[in-house]
């Protein structure tokens, strides 16, 4: 009877550490700033995103660039070549007036061409000026994913190093428990949210907070382990 006390004594124990592990496991899954990682983390990708796209859009606004302007400058050659024709003389009256109307007509056509440059141009500044700060807040939204991120493994080193010492701690109590009563112990803690024995004080189990009735701990210093009629955890008379 001593011996059965004594392994329950422990199990107690055991339960003490082990309740005391499932709490540092859930603060490290609990930390807030876990939350704040999660939304830097989702700002950071969002904004990643979106400064792809605007990359994207500003390459092809300077590639349009590029295309508008060599087409104008072609076009400004064949204007002034034209120009020079016109002005050498020796043209007929039908010819010199053709080829002025040419000239007019090319010069416009020039002067709308430069204009569209011109916008595509003040176009692409904007679009630059856009990329650019998305590159910022993007880089802050990565320094604020860092500052957490440091934050979260500070605290996760400490939590760890205490779990570390409860399992110590467990290692030593786990041998001088009964492989049955252990097995038990450890079925019962899946099945009631961790706690699988508790004293039992004036005929109240204290894992369910029920009084039992004379008969039923009468009945509980028969059984082998003593367990709770309502909840059926391991009571410790």
């Amino acid at each position: 009877m001593i011996e059965e006390l004594r392994s329950l004594e422990d199990l107690l124990d055991l339960q003490v550490v082990d309740l005391e592990i499932d709490r540092l496991f859930n603060e490290r899954q609990s930390l807030p700033e876990l939350d704040e990682y999660r939304t830097a983390d989702a700002q950071a990708r969002e904004i990643a995103g979106a400064r792809e796209v605007a990359e994207k859009i500003l390459r092809e606004t300077t590639l349009e660039v590029d295309r508008m302007s060599g087409e104008l400058e072609l076009a400004e050659e064949k204007l002034a070549a034209e120009q020079n024709r016109l002005y050498a003389g020796g043209l007929s009256a039908r010819d010199a007036t053709f080829l002025r109307q040419e000239v007019e007509m090319l010069a416009r056509q020039n002067g709308e061409k430069e204009q569209t440059t011109l916008e595509l141009m003040e176009t692409r500044e904007n679009q630059e000026v856009g990329a650019a700060e998305l590159t910022e807040q993007l880089r802050s939204a990565n320094d604020e994913k860092d500052r957490l991120e440091s934050i979260i493994e500070k605290a996760w080193n400490g939590i760890d190093a205490r779990v570390a010492d409860k399992e110590v701690r467990k290692g030593d109590i786990v041998p001088l428990i009964p492989e049955d009563l252990l097995d038990l112990y450890e079925e019962l803690r899946i099945l009631k949210e961790g706690v699988a024995i508790g004293r039992l004080v004036e005929g109240v189990c204290a894992g369910c907070h029920l009084q039992l009735t004379a008969a039923e701990q009468l009945d509980l210093k028969r059984s082998d382990p003593p367990r709770c009629q309502h909840c059926r955890r391991i009571l410790v008379p």
